[in-house]
């Protein structure tokens, strides 16, 4: 296998590999499509042969996903029987991959519900086979999170429906959040004060294997209902894994002090501050490094045959992953999650803010750049390319988020050039895309209220475009009337200085490609030129 086969492939990628006619001709229901497992796993069953349903709270996440047209995308909540039911009419599998890493209050009690509802709902329609994913976990006490993970597959195992509950630990592959936390600790730190589970033992296991196991698991015999633990090749402590990350990326091994004051929440804030990965997210991770998380087992292999080519070792993995990010080819990210506490709700249409308090900023401009160059400037924005404006500003209030447990920019995006719906952008969420026409995006950074930016393009009869950029604010409360009234001088500097920038790079690059152009054009005609003198040489020869 060459070194840049995708990190996000199964392991198998042959269309007549097993683990393909495992799901062939199957109807089968994701849920947790929208996530990082379910985003990969979902079209890899389409390819597979399978007749896949999805089953969503927020269809319109997959409207740009390149697979949403191959599937049945059916709207529900896995708390509501009501939706749950009738996704379950004629499945053969269940894939059970919905899980709230960053949920808050009784999450646990939450997870359980919804198990059960899925359990009771899949054997009333005669489903053959649940196939789960949860994580690999010692015998004893856990954390709450991994308690909750433990409980949802025991009220799978308990359904009446046969199911095959895959264990895994750290997944590693393009956009995952453990990688991305092992990635942002190497890369910001020469030095690492840890806490003492550093030296805990862990064994990661590629993305790429966790799908052969997956699309294997749906075809095990029909008597077979149990836990299997699945794991890479190789036994690390975290600390090995940071210096493995380190050799891949080309950089010194770092000194790892492992100390004893360093609490699970000391550790959260830690990771919070240092790498993107947000408190919320960045909690449950920390708390399942507190045990030594490895394979007790290898059942799995009687009943899905390991790759023909072998598990992925972990530093091969972490090369996939590398070489995936930068080609700007990240299939799906851990950044896609929805934030728990994050405003969900949809930017109401002008006339529904009637009796409202809203406050808006609106400013537009009109722009010699055509509409295609503004517009691409803008499916560009943040990440790497920043705001446009103020960067000083925009860290500094991506910092002041980061202290209250929010998200950040440091979040980034998915991919440097292109947005779909649902995409992560920075502290921002992709709510609306009109591509080459409109972009709205909502904040989920922690304010008193609810925010959005709106970027519009329209081309005007005389050439050139029309940018208009629109920030709409609802506050709650007191609070969130004083919140604007504070930024509102910064908005005066910041928005405009966005408006100005933005329109003035569409043209810049408008510009470039003109003269890209014209070059070209140049030297068409001279090679025609020079082709046209070549010519008559010869015809005059040929007449001679």
């Amino acid at each position: 296998m060459s070194a840049n086969t995708p990190d996000d492939l199964p392991s198998s990628t042959s269309a007549t590999s097993d683990t393909d006619h495992a799901v062939a001709s199957r109807r089968v229901l994701v849920t947790g499509a929208t996530g990082y497992i379910g985003g990969r796993l979902t079209p890899r069953l389409v390819a597979a042969g399978a007749d896949v349903r999805v089953l969503v709270r927020s269809p319109e996440k997959l409207r740009d996903v390149p697979w949403s047209g191959d599937v049945e995308v059916v709207q529900g909540d896995l708390t509501d029987p009501a939706t749950v039911r009738p996704a379950m009419e004629g499945v053969d599998v269940v894939y059970y991959l919905a899980h709230a890493m960053g949920g808050k209050g009784d999450f646990g009690r939450a997870e359980a519900d919804a198990a059960h509802t899925v359990a009771d709902a899949a054997r009333e329609a005669g489903v053959r086979r649940i196939v789960y994913l949860g994580g690999l976990h010692p015998e004893g006490e856990l954390s709450k999170h991994l308690q909750s993970r433990k409980d949802v597959g025991d009220v799978l195992l308990a359904s009446g429906v046969p199911t095959v509950a895959l264990q895994a630990g750290v997944v590693i592959g393009s956009g995952s959040a453990s990688f991305e936390m092992v990635r942002h600790l190497t890369d910001v730190l020469p030095y690492m004060p840890a806490p003492k589970w550093v030296r805990n033992f862990i064994q990661p296991i590629a993305v790429r294997d966790v799908l052969h196991y997956l699309l294997g698991a749906a075809d095990v015999p029909d008597d077979v209902n149990r836990t299997f633990d699945i794991g890479g090749p190789d036994v690390l402590r975290y600390g090995q894994m940071m210096n493995g990350y380190a050799l891949e990326a080309g950089l010194k091994q770092r000194p790892i002090a492992s100390l004893p004051v360093f609490t699970p929440w000391l550790a959260s804030q830690w990771v919070n501050l240092v790498t993107p990965v947000p408190r919320a997210l960045a909690v449950p991770i920390i708390a399942s490094l507190q045990y030594d998380c490895v394979v007790h087992e290898h059942d799995i292999d009687a009943v899905v045959p390991p790759p023909a080519e072998g598990l992925l070792p972990y530093r091969r993995a972490v090369r996939l992953a590398l070489q995936k990010e930068q080609d700007g080819d990240v299939e799906t990210s851990w950044q896609d999650s929805s934030v728990s506490g994050a405003p969900s709700d949809l930017l109401p249409s002008d006339p529904d803010w009637s009796g409202h308090t809203v406050y808006t900023d609106d400013r537009q401009t009109d722009t010699s750049a055509p509409p295609a160059e503004l517009w691409k400037v803008l499916e560009g924005i943040g990440g790497e390319n920043g705001w446009y404006s103020f960067p000083l500003a925009w860290s500094a209030r991506g910092w002041m988020d980061r202290l209250v447990g929010g998200v950040g920019l440091r979040r980034g995006r998915r991919s440097a050039t292109s947005l779909r719906v649902g995409d992560a952008l920075d502290w921002w969420r992709v709510e609306k895309l009109e591509r080459g026409h409109l972009l709205r995006l909502r904040a989920e950074m922690k304010v008193p209220g609810g925010a959005w930016l709106e970027l519009t393009v329209d081309p005007r009869p005389e050439g050139g475009s029309h940018y208009r950029q629109r920030a709409v604010f609802f506050p709650q409360g007191l609070g969130g009337r004083l919140y604007w009234f504070a930024i509102l001088p910064f908005h005066g500097v910041i928005f405009s200085g966005m408006l100005r920038r933005i329109t003035a790079t569409a043209e810049r690059e408008a510009a470039r490609a003109g003269a890209r152009r014209a070059a070209d054009g140049r030297s068409a005609g001279v090679e025609a030129d020079a082709g046209a003198g070549t010519g008559s040489t010869t015809d005059a020869t040929a007449a001679a």
